[in-house]
């Protein structure tokens, strides 16, 4: 059997990073987003065993350490499944973006097994493996808007938003995610340890005056602020709105998605990865004066994205940083019903 299914990528509205827990992960809460930029994968299932990686990108390993390795090896075995499996990937996604490129294409290429086995595994058992295998890996069992809490691999679906259009730049920057959580701890470690990290910028401490646990309480009021507002915006009927402008701000219309992001949700992970590379703090404020109501660094980055009010704001925006020479495309966010439509609808 071969089955070929897209793989989305996600954003991230806002990134808290709490204390570093006993299992070494970070505490962390966010609102993550799919957008319909993705892969490509072809899954194909033959006589013999084993699993081979196949991909167009050379920096994307091959071997056991392959996020779609791991969880197809895990698969595989609770399925009691036997054959050579070989999963091509042709990439479209930047790696080490931010853009969660890799989880996505684990979901995906374990999605399209069980398509080719006929076998599902049970939701539990499925959200249970893909966290082990990694901390981004669950929302994509999900899609659509969806609350990340614990170190990102807690999952919880979110109202289902009408789509909005991006703009996501993928400046060719690849930064380690451990080493940008390396350089969160020195920023907020004892005094002094901070100034000693390389290329820290002390002009935004103000942002990280607040504890840990005041910080991460301040992210899920705002959250729930905003939840509190979609549920007041519900129609009679009780369905929420959907694809109807709900507020006007700057003299644009907004969407709920707009309204979420006007809580004043930011990415921690700006606060040590713009002064190491300031060229990323550039793209955003290109993204905000060509019209964002939003714009942010996804994950660790190092894509940036911006929310527009309308789709040919975007493309203009769009148009504007590749002439800078920064690589950028116009997209949309999918809702959920878009999102698991599209994985298989090749």
């Amino acid at each position: 059997m071969r089955v070929t299914v897209r793989s989305f990528a996600k954003i991230n509205l806002g990134l808290r990073i709490g204390t570093l827990r006993p299992d070494g992960y970070h505490e962390l809460r966010t609102v993550y987003q799919t957008i319909a930029l993705h892969d490509l994968l072809r899954v194909q299932v033959t006589r013999g065993s084993g699993i081979e990686i196949r991909c167009n990108d050379p920096r994307v390993p091959t071997n056991e350490s392959n996020t779609c390795y791991r969880i197809i090896e895990r698969a595989m075995a609770v399925l009691k499944a036997r054959g050579h499996v070989v999963i091509e990937i042709e990439k479209r996604l930047p790696v080490q973006g931010g853009l969660g490129g890799a989880s996505a294409n684990a979901i995906s290429a374990l999605l399209a097994l069980e398509h080719g086995f006929k076998k599902e595994l049970p939701g539990p058992e499925k959200l249970r493996i893909a966290a082990e295998v990694g901390s981004d890996l669950p929302l994509f069992l999900v899609g659509g808007t969806v609350l990340g809490a614990g170190h990102g691999e807690e999952v919880y679906p979110l109202s289902d938003l009408p789509p909005t259009p991006c703009v996501v730049a993928t400046p060719e920057i690849g930064i380690s995610t451990p080493k940008a959580f390396a350089d969160w701890d020195g920023l907020c470690g004892e005094p002094g340890s901070a100034r000693e990290g390389p290329g820290l910028d002390r002009t935004d401490a103000k942002l990280t005056a607040s504890a840990p646990s005041d910080r991460m309480l301040m992210f899920g009021r705002s959250v729930a602020a905003w939840l509190s507002g979609l549920s007041q915006r519900k129609t009679k009927s009780g369905q929420a709105l959907s694809g109807v402008p709900v507020s006007r701000g700057r003299g644009r219309a907004e969407t709920p998605l707009l309204d979420l992001v006007r809580t004043g949700i930011e990415n921690d992970f700006e606060q040590v990865v713009f002064p190491q590379y300031p060229e990323l703090r550039d793209v955003k404020r290109v993204l905000k004066r060509a019209g964002a109501a939003y714009a942010s660094l996804s994950g660790s980055g190092s894509a940036i994205f911006g929310l527009f009010g309308t789709r040919a704001v975007a493309q203009q925006a769009a148009v504007r940083l590749r002439k800078a020479g920064v690589a950028a495309v116009a997209t949309t966010t999918l809702t959920r019903p878009q999102y698991w439509k599209g994985i298989f609808d090749c």
